[in-house]
Order: C-alpha cells, then structure tokens, then sequence
C-alpha cells in the first residue's frame, strides 16, 4: 500500500514539474516572439503617419513650351510641295530637338489648313494644306490655338475643315470651334501632375464678320467673356489657366499700352501664363505678382516660327518655355516659376525655296542673319522679374 503510495506521489510530481516546464517555454517564446516584433499597431500608426507627412510636402515639376505664328505663304507651302502632297519636316529639321525638349508645346496656327480641297491660298485670306499639322504633331507639338485674325479667311468651311482634320490625326484645338457645345468644352491637360486650362481669343477677323448665330466660329477678345472663362476653368480644379491672345500692333517691337492693361487686368482676374501673337516679330516678357500673391507670365509677342515674310526681324521668332513648380504643403498649394527660358529661331531661304528654320545661335554662326543670340534673348527678358 505504501508502495502504490509511493509510485502515485512520484507520477503525481512528475506531471506538475513538466506542467510548470511547458508552461515556462510557451511565456518565453511569446516574451521574445514580442521583442522580435514591433506591435502591429504602432507600425500601422508610424506608416500612417509617413504618408500623411509626405502628402503634406510634396513638389512636382514640368515644363510648358510656345512657337510663335505658322503662317503659311504661298512660298512656304509650294516649297514643300512633293508628289501631290506637301512635307513640311525637312523645315522644322534643324530645330526638331529643341521642339521635343518642354513636357508640353503650343503652337499658334495663324492661317488655317482647311485643305487643298478648299483650293489653297496665301495672303490676303489664307489657307494651308493639312500636312502642316501632321508636321507639327511629328516635331513635338502638343496642341494648337487657332483664334486669329486669319480664322475666318475661309469662312465657316475653313474652319470646318481644318478642325476635322485635328480630329482625325488627334491634334487638340481651342479658339475656333464647330459648334457652341465645342466652344463651351475646356480643354483642360495634365503635365506630371500639374493641370492647366488652354484658352484662346483673337482682337478681331480682318472686318470679316463673324455669321450671326455662330458667335461660336472663333473666341473674340472681350475682356469680361475671358474673365467668365477664367471662372470656368477655375471650377474644374486646374493649377493654371493658359492663355494664347492674338492682340497688339503689327511689327512693332514693344508691346502697346492696351496690351499690358489687359495683360495685368486678365492676370488678376486669374490668368496665370499669357502667350501673345499677331505683331509677327518678337515682343518682351514680363513676370510679375497679381492682386492676390500668385506669380503671372506675359510674353507679349512671340512672332513668326515659320512664315514667307522676310526682314525686319520678321523672320524671328522661337520658343518659349515656363518651368512650372507646384508645391504642396499643410498651408496649401503655390505655383511658381523657377525659370523662363527663350531660344530665339530665324527663318532661313534661299530665293523663297529651302525654308529651314534654324536655332538663331546656328543662323548666326552661319552668317545667314547678323543678329546675335544674345542680342534678342536680352530683347526678350527685359521685363522678367518685373513687379
């Protein structure tokens, strides 16, 4: 009895020593299983914390760039004439790559390319072939602004026409329109994270009037039309809004007083970038502060990137291009402009065959203009970091 006893006390111990040893082991592992890890909940929170700090601070960066006039002459496009059709890239060759450098290029499409079907035409009402904007596409061009003192050089039927064929190649337009639903869409674009609006207007069309009831053929330059536009654009959440203004006196080198009012009037009323054609030579830029703190840029005139006029600094013009910084913080967005730049161009020919359009610095070296690089860059930036 004693014995069983006995046998019972050792088994009963047994068990309880290897409880306590098994118990002993799960505590440890979970002990170091704790330390190994952090608690999830305070990784989850650091992450959270990370992200929302970084959305707080944050900036992005892109460029948008601007030709001056496309003014197709007679000379201009029986130059380009090959086998029933016309090619217009060996022109634009020499300055191709400087074209594809912005994130985003304008360019301002003066005489309309209704077509050849429309029988084509130079000055006094003008119409160009549809190659000139495949050529545009193909060297960079992003978008074009057609409201012109030459838009309604073929009527309604030019306008159609030439806005037919920006849809069939994918060129977006703004400033002539097809109907009122076109005119009343913004075209809105998103460049690495910055979103800006495109507008466009023109002073007036040469005395043709423009068809009652189709006030929506072309955008004319009324200063409370743009300032509704501007709030419309403003509604659609865009970090800028981008106006290309046809406006000012021909071949005058400075801008008139008109034109800077309505540069700081439209700027105020919430234009943020301005790019002015229409005097066929180059005019200055301009930055300066608006009414309530934002940045503006005015570039007055940027002339003829490729036309047959000749002299007179008509045959200069180039490229503009606006870095834009968009900033954000815990206070809000900003957008500023960390540099604009100008690359002059110069139209070369020779007896108006062989236009080439050359970057103005090869030009110069080339002796075929006596106008330096330097010379029209000073031109250009008289008025930068102005107030």
């Amino acid at each position: 009895m004693k014995k069983k006893s006995l046998y019972v006390g050792i088994i009963t111990s047994t068990i309880f020593i290897l409880s306590i040893v098994v118990l002993l082991s799960i505590q440890y592992s979970e002990w170091n299983a704790t330390e190994q890890s952090p608690d999830p909940k305070t990784m989850e929170t650091h992450a959270t914390r990370e992200i929302n700090t970084l959305s707080k601070n944050t900036k992005t960066r892109a460029t948008i760039g601007a030709i001056g006039d496309i003014l197709l002459h007679h000379t201009v496009y029986n130059d380009a004439k090959t086998n029933g059709t016309y090619d217009f890239s060996a022109m634009f060759s020499p300055i191709k790559s400087m074209l594809e450098t912005p994130n985003f290029l304008i360019a301002n499409q003066e005489s309309m390319p209704g077509g050849t079907q429309l029988g084509l035409s130079s000055y006094p009402l003008f119409n160009s072939p549809h190659e000139i904007v495949k050529t545009l596409q193909n060297v960079g061009v992003d978008a074009v602004t057609n409201a012109n003192n030459h838009s309604l050089d073929q009527g309604e039927e030019g306008i159609l026409s030439s806005i037919a064929y920006y849809e069939k190649i994918n060129m977006p337009y703004t400033g002539a329109f097809k109907n009122k639903q076109d005119q009343q869409t913004i075209r809105t674009f998103n460049v690495n994270g910055i979103s800006f609006a495109l507008l466009s207007y023109t002073y007036g069309t040469n005395g043709i009037p423009v068809p009652t009831g189709k006030e929506h053929l072309v955008n004319l330059l009324d200063e409370q039309k743009i300032s509704t536009d501007i709030k419309e654009a403003r509604k659609q959440g865009v970090d800028l809004v981008v106006l290309s203004l046809h406006w000012g006196n021909e071949y005058q080198r400075f801008p008139t007083d008109e034109q800077v009012r309505l540069a700081k009037s439209l700027t105020n009323s919430g234009a943020d970038i301005i790019f002015g054609h229409h005097p066929h030579v180059l005019q200055p830029m301009e930055t300066y502060k608006t009414k309530d703190g934002r940045e503006a840029v005015v570039i007055y005139s940027l002339g003829n990137f490729l036309s047959g006029q000749k002299d007179d600094y008509k045959d200069i013009g180039g490229m503009v291009t606006v870095e834009i910084e968009k900033s954000i913080s815990s206070d809000g967005v900003k957008i500023s402009y960390p540099s604009v730049q100008f690359n002059p161009t110069f139209v070369a020919e020779a007896n108006y065959q062989n236009y080439r359009i050359y970057p103005l610095a090869d030009a110069h070296q080339k002796g075929l203009i006596a106008n330096s690089e330097e010379e029209l860059v000073s031109h250009m930036s008289d008025g930068i970091h102005k107030e």
